[in-house]
């Protein structure tokens, strides 16, 4: 598995390049963002651990050029900045995870494990659709009413699952352990953020709402 590791703290980049090659990962390391983009860009990597706060260009300016060009690669940042609207602002980038910093390196592990398993546990070529909107999982497109909607990974993801659980009530547990595959605060509310930003990207515009909430029970993504 190739990895490529971004970033710009010399004992911390260390760290973490000695104990993931000691787990025999293949570790290619930048320690500026602008040198991070350019590797993301020109070479092809499994995993790209990716720190928000960078010289050059910042983790999330390089992410957001990542995601623009590979929507397959998986990304997980590192942060000091652990409030929700950081987490949020870093996952809307396209992360697939983030991990705050000071962290244990087995939870670095474990995260890589998750988003590894994630990437190839996908169906290729699976079209999930309900009513008159299509996911397209190979091609990474939605449409509804055949217009192009145009979603975040993050968004992407937790489409998809509704989707795959259409009829069913999921609770932000479920989403948290199928959708981000990490540990965090229950009590925040990014899951209701992201609910936010899926409706108004799919049911805005559209009499017949698809995205519904449960109160004290979780969403369902249904036709009526």
């Amino acid at each position: 598995m190739k990895i490529l590791l971004v970033e710009d703290e010399p004992k911390v980049a260390s760290f973490i390049k000695k104990g993931l090659e000691e787990q025999s990962y293949d570790v290619e390391q930048a320690y500026d963002g602008f040198f991070g983009k350019r590797l993301a860009l020109e070479k092809e990597y499994d995993l790209i651990i990716l720190d928000v706060i960078l010289p050059q260009l910042n983790g999330l300016e390089v992410c957001k050029a990542i995601r623009q060009h590979n929507s397959s690669v998986a990304i997980l940042m590192l942060t000091a900045l652990g409030n929700t609207t950081d987490k949020i602002e870093g996952l809307d980038a396209g992360a697939d995870d983030y991990l705050v910093k000071p962290f244990e390196f087995q939870e670095l592990l474990a995260r890589i494990r998750a988003l590894t398993r994630r990437k190839n546990d996908l169906p290729s070529g699976e079209i999930l659709r309900i009513a008159d909107l299509e996911l397209d999982m190979a091609r990474k497109t939605v449409t509804r009413n055949n217009q192009p909607i145009t979603l975040t990974a993050r968004e992407f993801a937790l489409l998809s699952y509704l989707l795959r659980n259409k009829g069913r009530v999921v609770s932000r547990v479920d989403i948290i352990e199928n959708v981000w595959e990490t540990s965090f605060d229950t009590g925040s509310n990014v899951i209701d953020v992201y609910i936010n930003f899926l409706r108004k990207k799919v049911d805005k515009d559209h009499s017949v709402k698809l995205i519904h909430t449960l109160v004290g029970m979780g969403y369902v993504i249904k036709e009526a």
